[in-house]
């Protein structure tokens, strides 16, 4: 029988014993790539004069300028160095949970609040990680073409696409990630700063086609009888491997002769790549009771902020509605840039930001 989507029978001698798991493993969420910054927490929490809920960080430039010669003769002319800003940003989410007292009275006394409690850090890692994917996506649609085309050209260099995606063709193992496909990867993106990237997120089924070719080597411990065994971590080329299914996957249409495919995103980003820091709210948790409605109700309200910034990238709030930017606002190209001066941006290789799309 069901009262309030809840199982429970009329004499109330079974209970509820176990929560259902959370299918989400949110590894981007608590993966090295994301990490504290003291400096969002001074601009936004602890330092009150400045930014709110959008800020600019100073972000000093490189010394340069070419040596003139030092013979007792010549007139030095002095160098100026640029000033350049990150645009950082906080988001904002709410939701709340509400059981009647009626639920509690047929199952037998089961608290259903508590089972809430006990979920919620669960579901605040499943908001910020669709919130870190929202972050990917729009960073990685940038095509403004100011700053000589930088934002463009970041774009185009950060990513390696080898899906052929663009054509009516059945599925070969080249479209699929293979022995040389990472180091290409950040070889296009980094160049001889390629050691900045550190970390590799994937889909299970790009990460069982890398099984397959014996491409991932699983690091290793020594149990307590001495025999060496695999850890479920594994690296590839050095970096190592975060498997989480919530990585990208578009399903396409190719044509008569290619079919329907998927597309898989694969984010290899440096340690740190973005920075995330809870700034708090006034009143985090809060519970709300309405004695009136369904012989009464208890509802559990929960609150987050958060401020964001992204190695290299400023973000423009150019497309944003409200104090705090929706996912979907934080997927468009326009909110998105290089780091500049407002005639030159950062040179791209030093952005650990960079993707893999193939069909496997």
């Amino acid at each position: 029988m069901k009262f309030d989507a809840k199982s429970f029978n009329p004499e109330a001698w079974l209970k509820y014993m176990e929560a259902m798991p959370n299918e989400r493993l949110n590894r981007l969420r608590s993966s090295k790539a994301i990490a504290k910054d003291k400096r969002l927490r001074s601009v936004f929490k602890d330092d009150t004069q400045t930014g709110t809920v959008y800020a600019k960080i100073p972000y000093f430039g490189r010394i340069n300028g070419e040596a003139q010669n030092y013979d007792g003769a010549t007139k030095l002319t002095s160098n100026r160095t640029k000033s350049l800003e990150q645009g950082v940003f906080t988001y904002g989410r709410m939701c709340a949970w509400t059981e009647a007292d009626f639920s509690f009275d047929v199952t037998g006394g089961e608290d259903f609040e508590d089972n809430i409690r006990r979920q919620i850090t669960d579901y605040w890692n499943n908001v910020d990680q669709d919130v870190l994917l929202s972050i990917l996506k729009g960073v990685f649609s940038m095509k403004d073409t100011k700053y000589s085309n930088a934002n463009k050209n970041f774009v185009a260099k950060h990513t390696l696409d080898i899906s052929e995606s663009g054509k009516d063709v059945v599925t070969s193992e080249a479209m699929k990630v293979g022995a040389t496909t990472l180091n290409s990867a950040i070889q296009r993106a980094g160049g001889d700063n390629k050691n900045s990237f550190s970390l590799v997120l994937m889909h299970s089924s790009v990460s069982t086609n890398l099984e397959n070719l014996n491409l991932l080597e699983h690091l290793k411990y020594t149990d307590e009888k001495g025999v060496q065994r695999d850890l479920e971590l594994a690296t590839w080329n050095g970096r190592l491997v975060i498997i989480d299914d919530n990585m990208p996957v578009e399903n396409k249409n190719l044509g008569a002769t290619g079919g329907k495919v998927d597309l898989f995103t694969t984010y290899v980003l440096g340690n740190g790549a973005i920075s995330l820091e809870n700034v708090g709210v006034r009143t985090p948790y809060e519970m709300v009771r309405d004695a009136f409605t369904n012989g009464g109700e208890d509802t559990l309200v929960s609150r987050i902020r958060n401020a964001v910034a992204v190695a290299g990238i400023s973000y423009t709030k150019s497309a944003q509605a409200s104090n705090s930017p929706t996912n979907a606002e934080l997927e468009k190209p326009e909110n998105w840039e290089l780091i500049n001066d407002g005639e030159t941006a950062i040179p791209d290789k030093f952005v650990p930001l960079a993707r893999i799309i193939s069909r496997g």
